[in-house]
């Protein structure tokens, strides 16, 4: 959406080119986005008088015939968020479903928002928040940013004293059985994040 320009749009009206960006962005459009290609917010609430759109969130529209995906809308309020420990392992299949209103959630040291009290959060310093970062795809089908499977059990190790204890032992055994597990890569976000030798335990208990 960065790169749009409002000639990719020629003989269409404001309101026919919001719709086109919802079709391009999965049934959403931000005020952001409008902003970027000089169309007035004023046609958002025309859209959302007439029904055909619904505020989700501070700047955020969706198709009022699509389902909202909170994943997606709490990434875009927030762009500094990455999901991380048991909430990113939710989306690396490791559970079936999120039941839970509180997301993990792994941000920078001086990055405050007032929505963040809602969730488990973890601050880091800059140095590692990037570590493992990747994208995903919700089951929405938007993406959304998450850590590798490898961050995330070397975080919930890391970060043993806030979770659930069965939970961990849950994940590190199914991480064992995955076929796509990186033993190496492990091994060196467990020595960046100074858990190597509580990470390597948990491995010989696991490991037959």
């Amino acid at each position: 959406m960065e790169h749009m320009t409002i000639n990719e749009f020629k003989e269409k009206s404001n309101i026919e080119i919001i719709e086109e960006i919802m079709k391009m962005n999965n049934g959403y459009v931000t005020c952001k986005m409008l902003s970027s290609l000089g169309i007035h917010r004023m046609y958002l609430n025309i859209m959302k008088d007439k029904n055909i759109i619904k505020k989700i969130g501070n700047g955020i529209y969706i198709d009022s015939k699509i389902t909202e995906d909170n994943f997606y809308v709490l990434n875009i309020e927030l762009p500094n968020i990455i999901y991380s420990h048991m909430t990113a392992l939710y989306f690396h299949g490791f559970f079936d479903k999120y039941e839970n209103d509180k997301y993990d959630l792994t941000v920078p040291n001086n990055y405050f928002n007032y929505k963040l009290k809602e969730h488990n959060v973890f601050y880091v310093n800059k140095d590692i928040y990037k570590l493992g970062l990747m994208e995903v795809i919700t089951p929405f089908g938007n993406k959304v940013r998450v850590y590798d499977i490898e961050r995330c059990i070397c975080d919930i190790i890391k970060s043993k004293n806030r979770m659930d204890s069965k939970n961990i032992r849950y994940c590190i055994r199914e991480y064992v059985k995955r076929k796509d597990k990186d033993l190496v890569k492990l091994s060196k976000y467990a020595e960046v994040l100074g858990v190597n030798k509580e990470v390597m335990g948990y491995m010989e208990l696991f490991f037959d």
